[in-house]
């Protein structure tokens, strides 16, 4: 009895020594592990598995597709984390932090173009614990910034660093430049992604989701979604399963191929929606003659007086507006300008 009492005294005492001293902490490094402890709990990792067919002697099998990061974003289980995340998934878990159970989600809905997906968890741990917004609109360049995530499958990491710049257009894997870009050296890493970024009162600001380098590994250059933007896509995809946006109705020709034709200012429509704003409006595509050349129809030079060279111009340009919306399109036909009023319609 008294060996042991003296093993449980050693042993508190040196358990109470392993106990760091707070005041020996900077001010930046208490507020750092404040932002981890409180926001630890609201990132998830999300594995994505897909089904493969093995034949008639194998049978179907699943196979780890990816490994990525998520956030909670309300009570009610939905996990919103990045479209490239999910590609391509059959099936997705989740895991949390300090919980060695898997928990199964499915998806709701994606918008590829802002690299944005939103799963929802079949079975729930006892408690959840949504991220805290905050807002993109009022960041400066030069605040701190810290990211929390799954880096290379390493379970729940924080790194800190700073807002490097704001506004930056970066190409997406939905085919067009996603605007609005936030800038951060703090360390993203394959993993990463679909984390948030947060600032430094634990308020999620951004979606972590694209780094630059020639290795693949965080070179003090990554990019975040604006949590703004989150916030006006992920309700819809809860509502609807996708985003509803105003469109033509249309097909535009690879910018690549416009000088074959000699063109070189405007998008060459391709095709038409027949039930599309653009063909009501009058508009036309290209034209194929009996002997089997192509010849051009409609090129589009401007919408409500701005003008538009690529489909990345016109999908930027018609965020603004809404369903029911009316707009004046400028257009070149057999080398005439010519303008229309088109009434924009749900894609």
């Amino acid at each position: 009895m008294k060996y042991f009492l003296i093993l449980l005294i050693s042993f508190s005492t040196f358990a109470f020594a392993q106990i760091p001293d707070i005041k020996l902490f900077t001010e930046d490094e208490k507020n750092s592990i404040k932002i981890f402890s409180e926001t630890v709990d609201s990132v998830v990792n999300v594995s994505t598995i897909t089904r493969q067919r093995g034949g008639w002697f194998y049978g179907d099998f699943e196979v780890p597709a990816g490994m990525g990061s998520g956030f909670v974003w309300n009570d009610s289980g939905y996990i919103v984390t990045n479209f490239h995340v999910v590609q391509g998934g059959d099936k997705f878990q989740i895991s949390f932090h300090n919980d060695t159970k898997q928990y199964e989600a499915k998806l709701v809905g994606v918008e590829p173009k802002k690299d944005i997906a939103v799963l929802k968890l079949v079975t729930k741990p006892e408690k959840l614990h949504p991220v805290s917004p905050g807002s993109s609109t009022v960041l400066l360049v030069g605040q701190k910034a810290i990211a929390i995530g799954n880096p290379f499958g390493l379970d729940h990491t924080i790194t800190s660093g700073i807002i490097s710049a704001l506004d930056r257009k970066i190409e997406g894997v939905g085919g067009v430049k996603i605007h609005g870009m936030i800038q951060t050296d703090a360390s993203i890493n394959p993993g990463n992604s679909g984390g948030p970024l947060l600032n430094s009162q634990g308020q999620i600001i951004g979606m972590n989701t694209v780094i630059f380098s020639g290795s693949g590994t965080s070179s003090g250059v990554g990019f975040a979604v604006p949590i703004d933007i989150v916030k006006s896509i992920v309700p819809e995809i809860i509502k609807h399963g996708k985003v509803i946006r105003p469109g033509l109705g249309i097909g535009i020709l690879p910018d690549n191929i416009k000088p074959r034709f000699g063109i070189e200012n405007g998008v060459v429509i391709t095709y038409l929606d027949e039930n599309g704003a653009a063909a009501k409006g009058g508009l036309t595509g290209m034209g194929q003659d009996s002997w089997g050349r192509y010849y051009l129809g409609d090129v589009i030079l401007a919408i409500d007086g701005k003008d538009v060279n690529s489909h990345d111009d016109i999908f930027h340009l018609l965020e603004s507006y809404k369903i029911g919306d009316k707009i004046t399109v400028k257009f070149m036909r057999s080398g005439k300008t010519k303008t229309t009023k088109i009434i924009l319609e749900a894609l």
